[in-house]
Parts: C-alpha cells; structure tokens; sequence
C-alpha cells in the first residue's frame, strides 16, 4: 500500500526543504523513509511512502514546520517523540493588511523579544511568517504557548501574557517536582 500527500509550500521556503546540495531533500527522505517529488512550479512537494518502516505523518509535519519559517535546527524538535506542532491563521483575526502587520508587529516585539519571552515561558519553539504563527513543541506546553499568543492578538497587554505565563510556569515546574519526588 502507498501513502501519497501533497503539500503547498510557498516558493521562497521551498529551497529550505531542499537545502544547499540537496542535503536537506536527502536528510528527509532517509530520516523519514519516504520519496520527495518538489514541484517549484506549483509550489508543492510530494511525499510517497511505500514502506511499513516509512514515517511519512511526521515527514510532512517536519516539512511543514520548514515551510511554515523553521529552520531544520529549530524544526528538528519535530523528531522528538511526543512533540508536535499548532498552526494559527492570522487572518482568522485581522480584516485588512494594516491589522495584520499591527498583530504580527505585537507577537514579535522590539527585536523579536515578545516571541523569544513566550518560547522561553513555555518551551516551546514559534514562527512567525507571513499570515501564520506556528507552535512546535509538547501538547500542553503548545496550548499554553498557542493561547497566549491569541490573547496577543486580540489585544491584551504583554505584561498581563508574562505574568500568566509565569505563574502557569511556576505551577507546572512544582507538579513535575513532585511527581519527581513521588518517584523514588
């Protein structure tokens, strides 16, 4: 049996999941196990899998997290078991362009630290481009770090984001202590 799937994958992203000599391309297909077919033409990449030891569910999650603005190093975290990623359309949430550039300008911050204070407060890795913001890391940590973010776009303040973050942070680092603790 093949597994077949289709991505589009905007044209300037589409050297990133090549990469310089091909060794992107040929790092997913042995890690994955599957086939690439790029397609620059029509902006798509197609994933054939014929294998049973094939990995094609993830091949496109990581192609996708590239496609979306990772880099591999930052997309890698995809290889990990139990990690995933959360997509947000931006423009689920701004009508006109102007909207749009006010709502990314307030995920990313002065020199990117809005972003940067969110990943570090959640552990989780996010990209902002184009029209999406997209989350890779565990599911709960992507939640928390996905919610937050949507509460940035629709207006609330930052320091009110970092303070929740930061207690939520506070709590969770507690419950793992003890579950720690109870293990022994």
């Amino acid at each position: 049996m093949e597994f077949i799937k289709v991505l589009k994958i905007n044209k300037d992203r589409l050297g990133v999941i090549i990469g310089k000599n091909g060794e992107q391309k040929r790092f997913i297909e042995s890690t994955f196990n599957v086939k690439l077919d790029i397609d620059s033409r029509n902006n798509e990449v197609k994933i054939t899998a014929s294998d049973l030891n094939s990995d094609p569910l993830t091949a496109a999650l990581y192609i996708e997290a590239l496609g979306r603005g990772f880099s591999p190093e930052r997309a890698s975290d995809l290889l990990r078991e139990g990690y995933t990623m959360v997509v947000i359309n931006l423009r689920d949430y701004a009508n006109t362009r102007n909207s749009l550039l006010r709502i990314r300008s307030r995920l990313i911050g002065t020199n990117g630290s809005a972003r940067k204070r969110i990943e570090q407060l959640t552990d989780t890795k996010i990209s902002i481009y184009g029209d999406h913001v997209a989350v890779i890391g565990r599911p709960d940590d992507v939640r928390i770090a996905s919610e937050a973010l949507i509460d940035l776009i629709k207006g609330s303040k930052h320091a009110t984001i970092f303070n929740r973050l930061q207690r939520i942070r506070t709590i969770l680092k507690k419950d793992r202590l003890r579950l720690w603790e109870n293990e022994e």
